[in-house]
């Protein structure tokens, strides 16, 4: 079941029911609400890194203090399918482990995407929606 703000977050992230949403980065401090309001979204279960198909969305989980952001958002595009996106989840300001918004802005175009939205969450969390830039797209 979701919450109001879980439901919120399902109709904000914008993938439809039958997309295959990769999950990315995955720890134990990862917001529950936010997984599930992908699941119920897509109406399928996360997949993980190791799957091998193409996908439509990725949700990408990052902290301050984890590896090159450039390096993961390259890994989190490969098997995105032409229009998919990324939803970069990284902590809310004053909260450990917070990226600033400007790390994204400049982490994003070296990877080959660019922002569109950044929404509230959950109450720890911040989601940052990626795309390919249109003329990048085949």
């Amino acid at each position: 079941m979701l919450s109001d703000s879980g439901q919120t977050l399902a109709a904000s992230i914008g993938i439809t029911s039958g997309s295959i949403v990769q999950e990315i980065g995955l720890d134990e401090d990862c917001a529950q609400e936010i997984r599930d309001a992908f699941e119920a979204a897509s109406a399928n279960q996360l997949v993980d890194y190791e799957y091998a198909d193409v996908v439509d969305c990725a949700l990408v989980w990052f902290r301050e203090d984890d590896d090159d952001l450039v390096d993961l958002l390259v890994d989190a595009i490969s098997p995105l399918a032409e229009n998919g996106v990324v939803w970069l989840m990284t902590p809310k300001p004053g909260r450990p482990g917070h990226v600033s918004p400007a790390d994204i802005a400049d982490s994003a175009p070296t990877a080959g995407l660019q922002v569109t939205k950044t929404v509230s969450a959950s109450k720890d969390w911040q989601g940052t929606r990626l795309v390919t830039p249109k003329a990048n797209r085949r």
